[in-house]
């Protein structure tokens, strides 16, 4: 590997080391939560159940009134959910459904598969466990015990757990702003005319859509003409009231490359080669106190490096504590005999046979193997993999949130 060249893990945990947390903290209602960051650890102020109750419909009763099979109780009170019913008397039942509270002196719930009601009695044709079917008050959340760290990117479960103590409000961070915007003559958006060495933009759509998919807010620049001063001019407008500047291609020495010079002159920068493929140029630095990030220009490299480094980095600003994805150990379905020098990610997908297999195109600008794939195969540097080893698979479910 190049001296000059930092591996995967420097380089993350160097990018990592930039991160300027939000700490500006809003209060938002527990409904529109999700996907936003906690800023406190929240408490329940309530046991859950807040009583003891029935886990399904059936007949509430003394467990010891029903010492054999065929037993005939009296029914001697009716209790739906939403209601409470009174004390139960001693030899006889209560019907009861599923969620209401148990009465004072029942300890069972049979259901009511088990029961036949005839007239005025019912027939328990089981001998019932004490306790069956009975939810024991704060068996799910006690009472002051802590239910969401602080931290946690919220997901739907976790305000309906919120919601469920009583919580109608939750403290988070505010969003991460990012500005965006693209360099390059030969850039043509979508609906326009593509004249002779024109491609079209693909990069801006992509990137908003992975900013937004990780709850950053967006404001895009546009493409900006291949011009120094033009290059400045949006810098200094994008650093304003954002957090990081992203941008995709230019950040070279060419002649039409102007990102990095108009970086220099309006802030500082760093340049990175990263061993990793594809991906390997990647750029840092600061611009008016907003950061800056440059990723490569190639559709594919820009997509893997955003996933594998600025998705860590942004959840990091989000005050996220656990930014690194889930993975899978998969068995490989494919041979991969001559490994490169760089970490590798490779396009893959899941198979029915519970392997994972490659997409057979795994060059930077095969922007159709992102869509093809379900995930990502990390391969270590200097690896080689023969069919049937078993391989790290990273899945976009993980790497897309």
């Amino acid at each position: 590997m190049n001296a000059n060249m930092l591996s995967f893990d420097e380089a993350y945990e160097k990018l990592l080391g930039f991160v300027r947390p939000v700490r500006e903290i809003e209060q938002v209602d527990a409904m529109f939560a999700a996907g936003r960051v906690l800023a406190a650890t929240q408490y329940s102020t309530i046991n859950q159940p807040p009583m003891d109750n029935s886990g399904m419909d059936g007949y509430a009763l003394r467990a010891a009134d029903v010492p054999v099979a065929g037993t005939r109780l009296p029914v001697s009170q009716r209790i739906p959910a939403g209601s409470v019913g009174h004390e139960l008397a001693p030899a006889t039942a209560a019907r009861i459904f599923t969620g209401a509270p148990l009465p004072p002196g029942a300890d069972t719930v049979v259901m009511q598969e088990c029961c036949e009601h005839i007239g005025d009695e019912v027939v328990i044709n089981t001998v019932p466990r004490l306790g069956e079917a009975v939810r024991k008050m704060g068996e799910d959340i006690a009472a002051g015990a802590q239910i969401l760290p602080a931290g946690l990117r919220l997901s739907p479960q976790a305000v309906a757990l919120a919601a469920s103590v009583g919580l109608a409000q939750l403290p988070v961070y505010r969003r991460v702003r990012v500005a965006m915007f693209s360099t390059g003559s030969e850039l043509v958006m979508p609906g326009e005319p593509l004249p002779p060495g024109g491609i079209y933009n693909s990069n801006r759509f992509m990137l908003r859509n992975l900013l937004t998919a990780i709850g950053c807010e967006v404001e895009d620049f546009g493409i900006v003409p291949d011009r120094l001063d033009a290059t400045r001019e949006v810098l200094r407008r994008a650093a304003e009231g954002h957090d990081l500047i992203l941008t995709s291609g230019g950040v070279s020495v060419g002649e039409e490359d102007h990102v990095k010079p108009a970086v220099e002159a309006e802030g500082s920068l760093d340049m990175w080669k990263i061993a990793m493929k594809p991906g390997k140029p990647l750029a840092y630095g600061r611009v008016h106190g907003a950061a800056f990030i440059g990723l490569p220009g190639n559709p594919v490299s820009s997509f893997v490096t955003f996933l594998m480094m600025v998705r860590p980095f942004l959840l990091a600003t989000q005050g996220v504590t656990e930014v690194a994805p889930a993975s899978m150990m998969l068995r490989a379905d494919f041979d991969w005999p001559k490994p490169d020098r760089r970490r590798e990610f490779l396009r893959a997908r899941m198979n029915e046979a519970g392997g994972v297999e490659l997409f057979s195109n795994q060059g930077s600008a095969a922007l159709n193997s992102t869509v093809w794939a379900t995930g990502l195969v990390d391969i270590p540097a200097s690896t080689a993999i023969a069919r049937g080893e078993t391989v790290r698979f990273l899945p976009y479910g993980e790497l897309m949130h």
